[in-house]
């Protein structure tokens, strides 16, 4: 039933974004925020794992330099019958781990010092197993995709927004089949429907 409800709200979330180029620019938007949206998908599908993690500034580790969080992650790993993730320490007195990658085979783990020094052995088998179910489902991958879908929703309807400002909507509007009114609406309604199906989805 997950699976289900996720399909439909990707799939809401991507004519979404199709309606929001085309009332912003017509057929020729339509086609547009397609492309872009593929461009940006292929983007985030890739390289999402190194930009989350480029963010974090973590650190990825062998086993000699975190024997324990190596041992647990294996263990783990080879319960839920997956590939060894990478992994990675970041520098961070919070408590937190985060699970991201494309798939199982090119999937990374990072957990904060905070968490190390917080948890149990058993609690941290507990939030690794979490994180690798994560993985195993392919939420990470569908996290960025929706966070990617959303961004470019949230960009056209700023873009459209500076164009208005600056008068660049309006002009060729027979060119392009724009309503000035679908316009405006969409600039103000399409990133708070986005925002909500993203957060949805992430639910």
């Amino acid at each position: 039933m997950n699976s289900i409800k996720t399909a439909l709200l990707l799939s809401i979330l991507t004519v979404l974004l199709v309606i929001t180029g085309g009332a912003l620019g017509g057929r020729g938007g339509m086609v547009m925020a397609f492309v872009f949206a593929c461009v940006l998908n292929f983007g985030s599908w890739w390289f999402s794992d190194k930009i989350i993690l480029k963010m974090y500034n973590a650190k990825q580790i062998n086993e000699n330099e975190a024997p324990h969080l190596f041992n647990v992650v294996m263990e783990v790993s080879k319960r839920a019958m997956m590939p060894m993730p990478k992994i990675y320490i970041i520098n961070d007195s919070s408590p937190n781990a985060f699970a991201t990658g494309r798939n199982p085979e090119h999937a990374a783990v990072a957990v904060t010092n905070g968490i190390l020094n917080l948890l149990s052995n058993d609690e941290l088998k507990g939030v690794i197993a979490h994180e690798l179910a994560h993985i195993k489902n392919h939420d990470t991958l569908i996290s960025s995709i929706v966070a990617t879908i959303a961004g470019a929703i949230s960009m056209l309807a700023s873009m459209a927004r500076w164009g208005m400002m600056f008068g660049g909507m309006g002009r060729n509007d027979k060119e392009n089949d724009s309503n000035p009114i679908a316009s405006i609406l969409v600039m103000i309604l399409a990133p708070i429907a986005a925002f909500l199906i993203q957060m949805a989805i992430s639910r």
